[in-house]
């Protein structure tokens, strides 16, 4: 392989932390923070301070993809602005920036007063870097103010002499270490932002307010997971959760999403139509994955991942789109991973064939599907494929695996209890199933599950049981004692009353003796 493929080989694994987002000036199905199209989970708002920032609705925005939002709750603190890119901790003066403070007994003026809310500019570092540092220095919210206006808003946004503006909005993704920021921030668009700035540097106070709420729940919940065949952290995920996705049955409604590149947007198809990325796409360069393995020449390559990837989506679509459950495809990715999930067997077709009668799945519907949603090997369009690019770019994932729970990003790891603890919580009150009810809260979910019931609150009725056995165990015990003592103590005054009566007659009986004994002094001749 020539160095340029490596190139983009190289260039797909980095785009696993690069933002792909939509396009709202050509992306018709773009809804941004729109009521009626994405999910509404925030809200911006200038509170009074100063009253000509006030915006009915608040003030368009984006979360990041980090940190923890307090849903249901609200933050309200006056904000301060740094011109300060907050990239190094070492350097942060929190003695600067608007509005300008009153001077402490040293000259000085006084540092940030927490709590805040800090805005900060965007660009030199990454968002996780400066919002963590942020926190570091007592931020209880961030706001990143963006530098460069999207072509979209060019009516009400003037760009910086020197800037242009761009098509795709930054997305505020996680860079891979944001595990440890707390606190929530905000990406606020340039024509916004240049206004609170303005105030700010005119030494105006400015208040504001971040809101968060949950999505309007109902009595079922929807959730899905964002993966690849590869991906080997939502492996366990996978083996394990089926029982939790049949218990929750049609209460529960799971869509499997498999994350693919857009091979003509990544650059891997040439100006004159050549697939630039060799192996590592489909449809000559169109739909593309990264290499498992980084190795061009050997193993698994990005079009096998994409191929197994449509073939999932397929599978999917015969056994899991009716009811959400899908319990058939469950088995498969588990027959799958225990048959095929090495190097040798990835794409041999006995193997995948196996897989699937394993799990009870007519190979011949997959294999239709995925030849009449458009194949792989010629130069047109995958009609699965083009659905799935287009629901990546409506989602914003970038970081793999992904979790959604009534469209809401699950923060945390990816594992049984959290996810099962999340879509429990994402029922409307008092509609949640009863195996939430019953294992949600249970220290063993999973095992909850399988056996139908707590294994503490088991172990609790046991105890009780036992416990009941002791206590009538030792009343009986109890009772037979004291049986026994009056049992005794009944004889003890049979024997006494016996003994006097004896004793009331004995005396007679000597008497009679007496009378009727001979003595020496009798004069009776016995011839």
């Amino acid at each position: 392989m020539t160095s340029y493929a490596l190139a983009i080989l190289l260039s797909l694994n980095a785009l696993a932390s690069t933002s792909w987002a939509q396009d709202p000036a050509t992306d018709p199905n773009y809804r941004g923070n729109d009521p009626d199209g994405a999910v509404t989970t925030s809200k911006l708002q200038v509170h009074q301070v100063p009253k000509t920032l006030t915006k009915p609705g608040g003030y368009e925005h984006r979360e990041a993809l980090f940190g923890i939002p307090p849903y249901g709750a609200s933050l309200t603190q006056n904000v301060f602005y740094t011109e300060q890119d907050l990239c190094d901790a070492n350097t942060i003066d929190t003695r600067s920036g608007f509005p300008i403070r009153a001077q402490d007994d040293s000259g000085q003026m006084m540092p940030w007063p927490s709590p805040y809310i800090l805005m900060v500019n965007r660009g030199g570092c990454t968002f996780v870097q400066k919002v963590r540092n942020a926190q570091r220095v007592g931020a209880a919210g961030v706001m990143i103010a963006d530098n460069t206006c999207l072509c979209s808003f060019q009516d009400v946004c003037h760009p910086d002499p020197g800037h242009d503006c761009e098509i795709r909005e930054p997305i505020m993704a996680d860079d891979g270490s944001g595990s440890d920021i707390s606190i929530p921030s905000f990406l606020m668009f340039k024509q916004d932002a240049d206004l609170v700035k303005a105030e700010l540097m005119a030494n105006h106070v400015v208040r504001m307010e971040m809101q968060w709420s949950l999505p309007a729940p109902d009595d079922r919940v929807e959730y899905e997971l964002w993966t690849t065949p590869t991906d080997t952290i939502s492996k366990d995920f996978q083996r394990d959760f089926k029982e939790a996705a049949v218990a929750l049955g049609n209460r529960a409604f799971f869509t499997p999403q498999m994350y693919i590149y857009d091979g003509m947007r990544s650059g891997c198809v040439s100006l004159d139509g050549e697939n630039e990325c060799y192996n590592l796409c489909t449809n000559n360069g169109r739909y593309c994955a990264t290499d498992p393995d980084n190795d061009l020449d050997r193993g698994i390559s990005g079009a096998d991942v994409v191929k197994e990837s449509l073939r999932r989506m397929c599978i999917w679509q015969y056994y899991g789109t009716t009811d959400g459950v899908g319990a058939a495809w469950w088995d498969y990715v588990n027959e799958f991973m225990y048959r095929c999930d090495t190097e040798e067997f990835f794409s041999n077709n006995q193997c995948i064939k196996d897989a699937m009668a394993h799990a009870n799945i007519d190979d011949t519907k997959i294999d239709q599907c995925m030849s009449d949603s458009g194949g792989l090997d010629e130069d047109v369009e995958n009609s699965m494929l083009e659905i799935q690019l287009q629901a990546k770019d409506k989602s914003g994932v970038v970081i793999l695996p992904a979790m959604y729970v009534n469209r809401v990003s699950i923060r945390g790891s990816l594992e049984f209890p959290t996810v099962f603890k999340a879509i429990c919580s994402g029922y409307a009150t008092g509609t949640a199933p009863e195996v939430c009810t019953t294992c949600a809260t249970c220290p063993d979910s999973k095992g909850c599950i399988s056996n139908g019931y707590c294994g503490s609150k088991k172990l609790q009725e046991s105890v009780s049981t036992m416990n009941m056995v002791y206590a009538m165990a030792g009343l009986s015990a109890v009772f037979c004692l004291f049986s026994f003592i009056q049992h005794r103590r009944y004889e003890r005054q049979m024997q006494a009353q016996v003994k006097g009566i004896i004793a009331e007659y004995m005396p007679l009986d000597q008497n009679q003796m007496q009378n009727t004994a001979v003595s020496d002094e009798d004069d009776v001749e016995f011839t």
